[in-house]
């Protein structure tokens, strides 16, 4: 695990189920068996090192007794499963009323399906194992929820035509991204525009950014590159980004004519 929040939430799980099931009076090989898991991994999770999955820790409070107590622990776990960065990245978004992002290279993370996402971290280099792509994926949809809350926040995307073009895990993972992001454009609090390729003017050719408005009024921007993550405060760099994005979706096709667009997209991969 890479922070101390989360080590901390995996330690205290680890030492409850030690100690039910030393209640239980059975030995880790044992709970192992009978929940169809092997000992390292029953070891691995009473040390704080192994993230437990649902069905681990239900299995558990079943064969131990707990009555529910192991399986209460299920919402934390899951928290702790992802990324610090990601924890950090969704408490912001459930604070905003305003989202807006520019991706270039590929769909935006709240708009990608399970298997575009998985896709797209299974080509990263080093590679990830599965189970560290399991849990980067589980992340990034746990984000979706703040499409669903209420009041619903105003979110907005410009997408860059080639982004939309790339089949990135294959053309029926395409097919699959290019309806669902049909679908998150008839939300009436979501608006997709794309950006084309032969545009001349075009103010986004630094990179990819966002743009998140608080309750508070404040407004905050987040770059994301390579090995780094950062959240920009500063009123006058974030004054520059929103006068970017504004251009931006000032240069992008509007919002039924993306919509077209991407039907149109979408009718060439059939």
């Amino acid at each position: 695990m890479e922070d101390e929040e989360a080590e901390a939430v995996l330690r205290a799980v680890g030492r409850q189920i030690k100690a039910w099931r030393e209640a239980a009076g059975m030995r880790q090989v044992e709970l192992g068996a009978a929940i169809g898991y092997g000992e390292e991994m029953v070891s691995s999770v009473e040390r704080g090192r192994r993230v437990p999955k649902p069905d681990f820790l239900d299995r558990t409070d079943e064969v131990v007794g707990a009555g529910g107590k192991v399986s209460a622990m299920k919402a934390d776990v899951e928290r702790a499963r992802y990324p610090k960065k990601v924890r950090d990245l969704q408490k912001l978004e459930e604070e905003s009323v305003e989202l807006g992002a520019y991706t270039a290279l590929h769909i935006h993370g709240l708009l990608q399906t399970p298997e575009y996402a998985h896709a797209l971290y299974a080509m990263r280099r080093p590679t990830y194992t599965e189970e560290e792509i399991e849990r980067l994926v589980a992340a990034r949809m746990a984000r979706k929820s703040v499409f669903e809350r209420v009041p619903r926040p105003e979110i907005t995307f410009v997408q860059e035509q080639a982004a939309l073009e790339r089949p990135i895990g294959g053309r029926a993972v395409l097919r699959r991204q290019l309806e669902h992001l049909l679908e998150m454009s008839a939300m009436r609090h979501v608006t997709i525009q794309m950006m084309p390729t032969d545009r001349q003017e075009h103010a986004g050719m630094a990179g990819h950014f966002r743009l998140l408005k608080l309750r508070d009024g404040k407004t905050l921007g987040h770059l994301e590159v390579q090995f780094h993550s950062r959240l920009i405060t500063d009123p006058r760099e974030v004054q520059i980004l929103e006068m970017r994005y504004g251009m931006i979706r000032a240069q992008a096709l509007p919002p039924m004519e993306s919509r077209a667009r991407i039907e149109k997209l979408l009718g060439d991969q059939t």
